[in-house]
């Protein structure tokens, strides 16, 4: 549906600007072909059609378009000067040629350090990187071939006579905002070293907001299911934890929102103890329901807390996930001790010290040290006078609670083991001891009770292991409001706080820990982004300096995206953070059709910098908005999106339509300025280098 609605409106954008038939069709094949070569590289790779790549085939459609309409306005801009369509055609074609080519190559180059990046993260968005980068690399090769092809015989020059009304006026209107650009850019161009200190600003801002702005990992989504975790006392019995299981499932099933559910008890590969169980909710339609998964949540656990004897801890199942671990709560945070009774004592204070912390919600612990045992002691003196041995004692006590298969039944149809045991009702206190009897070797039968003695005490039902050393993990949700990032710096303050033995190590796992390898490696993703577009940039402009006037307009969209997501009070997240990497592709995008047609007016009509930079961006200008809407239109359906998944998508969206207002606003205005500083100074150094060489040339004569 998103990608339906991003289709609808870029090609809406196309319209118009262009106000013809013709000159709709022609960039909006750019879509469909792009698309369905995609899909066939997606096929040949085995990639299948998931969040992640319809995510970069959304957003996408946005790109796809770009070199489309560069060529074409290129082209139409000839035409109406009087050229023939197809001279027109090759002469646009052969002039934008280059600039395409390097709209394409730095966009892409953008994208590389996503193919490398490290951990789960990038092995999750290899898949986003690969389809982005196949399909910008078919529309380009569309762009060069079959727009040109198609302006030849589509387009058109239409005489003022035959345009219309609507033709007229928005022409009218694109000329008005030209004009009032042009103005405004003067002034701009009158105040150079007032600019460079707002461009410079944005750059402080761009650190700043990124210190200031919440953190997270993944955005939670609502995939329309619950995972419940139960919890009873350790020392409960299977009937009795059926009976309280059972009385959750029916709390649950009052709520109007939840459609069914799935309830598991007992021992298996996921439930480690008797005492802990699954309920697996299943929601109405979001339509439906109207309410959020979270919501759900918050409105179910005042209800469930009603139910005596066991606790629910519960969290939105999610699509995209890092977990390797099946835990109560969201995060885990482990402590590991090779000495399991200095664990046991630092632990539980540890655990008491999260709950109290106002950034953690529904705080756990999977220590369980609290179950029921009874210790037979043997009277070794009394026992050997009747000829009892520890063992005839121990095999006497399987018998009875062991349940040891002693035979097997053998019918026509089937086979039946038979199993020896006490009745049920003597296996339930520790007192039915007293009843069992052991045959001595002397003769006769003696009370078990006369040759031993039971103590009660407790011993844990699970000794939970990570790397061969004994672990408690604690798990804990978020409170309302907090980020992700506040919460591990929580968790960290509390735990140097406490001072613990230094044999007692511990780390965050699953999402946590994901979530801390991404926060360190998010400079750095971003710095290689950067360096990778510079030489890209520096090799096809074969300098220096320009590629660092296409750069100096990134600041501003950085300070764009951060400003949008924290209006719309939303964590900087790994998705937002690929937001804010596409941007660097698209704003860079305006500053290489300005410098492109500034270097060219420069080198071919000996222009000076200034007259060639003004003349290039008010020639530039239409075909900025429209790739700039385009690209921005492209985003909207992310950042307003509803339904399954779009939670994850959002932030992607919110980031690229925030930094691109931005950004444009910005741009149109600093970059002029920035080339013109930068031209400058490579005179001055080309100067210095002149007059360097004359120096060396004199010393020698």
């Amino acid at each position: 549906m998103e990608l339906m609605l991003t289709i609808g409106l870029v090609v809406m954008v196309i319209f118009l600007f262009l106000r013809t038939l013709a000159g709709t069709v022609i960039p909006g094949v750019a879509v469909p072909l792009s698309l369905v070569g995609t899909f066939g590289v997606m096929y040949l790779l085995g990639y299948s059609l998931n969040n992640l790549t319809l995510m970069a085939l959304t957003i996408s459609t946005g790109f796809v378009v770009d070199d489309a309409i560069v060529m074409i306005e290129n082209i139409a801009r000839y035409i109406e000067q009087g050229d023939r369509p197809l001279e027109a055609a090759l002469k646009g074609s052969e002039q934008i040629g280059f600039t395409i080519l390097s709209l394409t190559v730095s966009l892409i180059a953008v994208l590389i350090p996503l193919l490398f990046m490290g951990d789960i993260v990038g092995r999750l968005f290899r898949e986003f990187a690969v389809t982005l980068s196949v399909t910008i690399l078919i529309s380009a090769v569309v762009s060069l071939t079959l727009t040109p092809m198609m302006c030849a015989h589509l387009l058109r020059h239409k005489p003022e006579h035959e345009q219309g009304w609507f033709y007229r006026q928005s022409e009218k209107v694109f000329q008005a905002i030209i004009a009032f650009y042009g103005r405004t850019l003067e002034v701009v161009l009158r105040h150079q070293p007032a600019t460079l200190m707002v461009a410079l600003a944005t750059l402080g801002a761009t650190f700043l907001l990124f210190e200031v702005i919440s953190k997270g990992f993944f955005p939670v989504q609502d995939t329309g299911v619950i995972l419940g975790i139960s919890v009873a006392p350790q020392s409960i019995a299977f009937p009795s934890m059926a009976q309280r299981q059972q009385q959750l499932a029916a709390v649950i099933l009052m709520d109007p929102a939840v459609d069914s559910l799935s309830s598991f008890i007992g021992v298996d590969g996921t439930n480690q103890t008797g005492n802990s169980g699954r309920i697996q909710i299943n929601l109405k339609p979001v339509e439906e329901r109207g309410i959020s998964a979270s919501d759900v949540i918050r409105r179910l656990q005042p209800q469930l807390a009603k139910v005596d004897g066991i606790t629910l801890f519960m969290q939105p199942v999610q699509d995209l996930t890092v977990e390797d671990r099946v835990s109560r709560t969201q995060f885990q945070y482990s402590l590991e001790d090779p000495d399991s009774k200095e664990l046991a004592v630092w632990a539980p204070r540890f655990i008491e010290t999260l709950e109290k912390l106002p950034q953690l919600r529904d705080v756990a612990s999977d220590q369980q040290n609290g179950g029921l045992e009874t210790t037979v002691k043997i009277d070794r003196a009394t026992s050997s006078r009747f000829g009892i041995t520890p063992q005839l004692i121990d095999d006497t006590l399987y018998d009875a609670f062991g349940q040891r298969q002693i035979s097997t039944m053998f019918t026509q149809l089937n086979q039946y083991r038979v199993v020896l045991e006490v009745k049920p009702e003597l296996q339930k206190s520790p007192d039915s001891l007293s009843n069992l009897y052991i045959r001595s070797n002397a003769g006769g039968e003696v009370p078990l009770s006369a040759i031993t003695h039971t103590e009660p005490g407790n011993a844990p039902l699970v000794i939970n292991r990570q790397g061969q050393f004994p672990v408690v993990t604690a798990s804990f949700n978020l409170g309302p409001g907090v980020s992700l990032g506040d919460a591990v710096d929580a968790v960290n303050k509390a735990k140097e706080e406490l001072n613990m033995p230094v044999s007692v190590q511990g780390r965050f796992q699953g999402t946590a820990a994901a979530f801390q390898a991404s926060l360190a490696n998010e400079p750095i993703l971003i710095l290689a982004a950067l360096i990778t577009v510079y030489i890209v940039l520096g090799v096809l402009y074969e300098s220096y300096i320009h590629p660092i006037t296409i750069l100096s307009t990134l600041p501003s969209a950085g300070v764009g995206a951060f400003l949008a997501l924290l209006i719309t009070h939303t964590d900087f997240s790994v998705i937002a953070l690929i937001g804010i990497i596409l941007l660097i592709g698209i704003v860079e995008k305006n500053a290489i059709m300005m410098i492109d047609f500034a270097l060219e007016a420069q080198r071919t009509e000996d222009k000076p910098a200034r007259e060639a930079i003004y003349q290039a961006c008010l020639l530039r200008f239409r075909p900025i908005i429209m790739t700039t809407m385009a690209a921005l239109l492209g985003g909207v359906p992310l950042a307003l999106g509803s339904g399954t998944g779009a939670e994850l998508r959002r932030p992607l969206g919110i980031s690229i339509v925030g930094g691109l207002i931005f950004s444009q606003l910005l741009t149109l205005y600093t970059t002029p300025v920035v080339y013109l500083w930068f031209d400058r100074l490579a005179k001055r150094f080309q100067r210095s280098e002149v007059d360097l060489a004359e120096l060396e040339m004199l010393e020698e004569v």
